[in-house]
């Protein structure tokens, strides 16, 4: 057994290693002041202070973070209403329907979405930016926060709408007071991964995106064509550690979650025993 743990450790480190030694090799070479990523001849700051010079730069990044913000918020909402509605079917063959349609989606290649948006947008007339941009990250986010929340779903005990409901609760008071308090969990994890995969996304983005209007994956793949260049490393590295960020703060906000989670669910949604 403890040969057993070793090797699993062993290959544990090695697989992280694989993952991350690429990551931090791009760092590293970051703060070199010789330009290149051969040969480490000193340290320099030049190439941070070249990203946030960069007005057009600047530009991206906030256009990129308001559509991930915007689309993750807004499918987000889609998807509660979605994995509401899929909850509460009673007929067993269309609720598995349904829930293969979804997972199609998240499975789906990225560019046959794209290619699909693109035809989509161009016949109903939609100017390729901004707007085909947040649709697009909006429809491939809306499965991910469905899949997220709805397990939350699954596990609620029916109890708790009827005890509402025979204490003279509307349906309103039931979402608002009972459904949506038990399943917050589920929706911050839908909301962080939509907002994970609007940032990261490249595919999707590249066929939607019109003259004029990029995001940072498009632009870090447009910049990386011309040539290495260390701003590059710079501003990859600026995205990794927000991205750090971004997982440290969905951690702590689950745990806060999962320890709410432990007291007796009647007690925290204000339903007498």
């Amino acid at each position: 057994m403890a040969n057993k743990n070793r090797f699993g450790n062993i290959y544990l480190v090695l697989v992280f290693l694989v993952l991350y030694a690429p990551i931090l090799y791009l760092m590293y070479y970051s703060f070199n002041s010789g330009g290149t990523m051969h040969e480490f001849e000193g340290f320099t700051l030049q190439y941070y202070k070249e990203v946030f010079a960069d007005t057009r730069l600047i530009i991206i990044v906030i256009n990129t973070l308001v559509i991930a913000l915007l689309s993750s918020a807004l499918a987000t909402i889609i998807g509660i209403m979605g994995a509401l509605a899929i909850h509460q079917m009673q007929n067993r063959r269309v609720k598995n329907t349904l829930l293969s349609l979804n997972n199609v989606l998240i499975v789906n290649p990225d560019v046959i979405i794209g290619a699909s948006f693109l035809i989509l947008f161009t016949m109903v007339g939609i100017k390729l930016g901004f707007y085909s941009v947040l649709l697009s990250h909006i429809a491939f986010s809306v499965p991910i926060a469905v899949i997220m929340i709805l397990p939350r779903l699954q596990e609620m005990s029916p109890s708790l709408v009827d005890a509402a409901r025979d204490l003279g609760a509307s349906r309103m008071d039931v979402l608002t007071k009972v459904i949506l308090p038990f399943i917050k969990p589920g929706i911050y994890a839908g909301f962080f991964m939509a907002l994970t995969y609007s940032l990261d996304d490249f595919a999707v983005t590249f066929f939607v995106t019109g003259s004029g209007y990029s995001t940072l994956s498009v632009e870090i793949y447009s910049r990386a064509r011309q040539g290495v260049s260390l701003s590059i490393n710079a501003l990859s590295t600026l995205i990794f550690l927000f991205t750090v960020l971004l997982v440290v703060g969905y951690y702590f906000i689950m745990r806060k979650a999962n320890r709410n989670g432990k007291k007796e669910p009647a007690a925290e949604m204000g339903v007498p025993r």
